[in-house]
């Protein structure tokens, strides 16, 4: 029997690395002759590193969704659409976690299936808010207070700086980059740097350095932080036995005390190398495990965060996780969708320090979104 050998490359932390593992070690059961090997890389060359130099050494590539138009110029990996049955992916497009599905089409493609849905989301040590006299905060202004008492910590690295950016952006009731002029109007940008430092300035500056596996687990190896108001969710932390205390997960608090805040979409894809040689194999597996059955059944089951709607829904995925699904989902329906055309990802590696200096330094709010737009404008000349 002929031996078909696929190789992959995920990202390194249990949610990104184990469901692959496992996922490939069914289908090669079910499927003799196949073997599927995963790699990984850090969180950050996750964020970095180009699709199109990962699709010449990969088969199967699990990928963030600002990579889309960059995929779609490059044509590095394959349009699912060409493959996939018309009926599967509206399935996957019915029972998408916001917009998980819709964050990989480009140029009218599918560039990638949403297998992980993510979007930053509130956390808490419920014994420690016990401990200390606090409740959960429901407005920014609580938020605040919690702060100014010492228990609260978040993200701060240029990436979830920038992408906490865009938050406040959205919550002030302006999406950015909606426009070939600016970033965000002056009045908006000014008023959302103004509110973020306003927050990061009662954080400890360890935080300056962390990323938001890192803020959980600080979160669950210390009792320093009692409320995170915003990192990227993280299903594993809320489950028993995966780290040293369980974290409760939570929607976003309001800014003008009605509307919860709107945090920017994450998660993540899996893609298909324009240099796969065995291409009925990869979209066979491709498919399974974007199923729902898989999603909420093995690949939750083994550390997975899923992207099918079904497993935001499904009864076990939240017995095991304390509702982290049920109690997030309204965030993740009304999450932002960053820009994904081709230069975008010049501007998201550079703008991130443009904002974080700011946020931790201080300076001019004027001068920060005319960097932004330098940087906006030199991104659009890229497409």
């Amino acid at each position: 029997m002929k031996r078909i050998e696929l190789k992959g490359i995920t990202w390194n932390h249990s949610r990104g690395v184990t469901p692959m593992h496992a996922t490939a070690q069914r289908f090669s059961e079910m499927h003799a002759g196949i073997e599927i090997k995963w790699e990984k890389r850090s969180l950050q060359a996750f964020a970095d590193f180009s699709v199109q130099e990962l699709a010449e050494r990969y088969d199967l590539l699990v990928i963030d969704h600002p990579w889309a138009g960059f995929a779609a110029r490059t044509k590095s990996i394959l349009p699912l659409d060409d493959y996939l049955s018309s009926h599967f992916l509206k399935d996957l497009e019915e029972n998408s976690v916001g917009h998980s599905h819709k964050s990989y089409q480009f140029d009218g493609h599918q560039w990638a299936l949403a297998i992980d849905a993510a979007t930053p989301v509130a956390s808490s040590r419920p014994d420690l808010l016990r401990k200390h006299g606090l409740t959960l905060p429901a407005t920014y202004e609580e938020l605040l207070e919690i702060a100014d008492r010492g228990f609260v910590g978040f993200a701060l690295i240029p990436i979830d700086t920038l992408m906490s950016f865009y938050m406040f952006c959205c919550s002030l009731g302006e999406d950015p980059c909606q426009t070939d002029e600016h970033v965000v109007s002056e009045v908006i940008g000014v008023r959302a740097l103004q509110l973020f430092k306003r927050l990061a300035d009662k954080v400890h500056k360890r935080f300056h350095h962390l990323n938001p596996i890192q803020v959980y687990e600080y979160m669950t190896n210390t009792d320093d932080i009692a409320y995170c108001p915003f990192a990227y969710g993280y299903s594993n932390y809320a489950r028993h036995g995966y780290a040293p205390r369980v974290l409760d997960f939570h929607d976003l608090v309001s800014l003008d005390g009605k509307e919860n805040m709107r945090s920017t979409l994450g998660g993540t894809g899996l893609a298909v190398s324009a240099k796969c040689q065995y291409l009925q194999e990869a979209m066979d597996y491709v498919r399974y495990v974007a199923s729902p059955a898989c999603q909420l059944g093995l690949y939750f089951d083994n550390g997975g965060q899923p992207g099918h709607l079904k497993a935001w829904q499904s009864v076990h995925t939240n017995k095991m996780s304390g509702n982290y699904f049920y109690n997030t989902l309204p965030a993740l329906q009304r999450a932002f969708l960053r820009p994904r055309y081709h230069g975008h990802m010049f501007f998201q590696d550079h703008a991130g320090d443009v904002v974080r200096n700011f946020i931790i330094d201080g300076g001019n709010e004027q001068a920060v979104l005319q960097k932004l737009n330098e940087l906006y404008q030199e991104s659009k000349a890229l497409v």
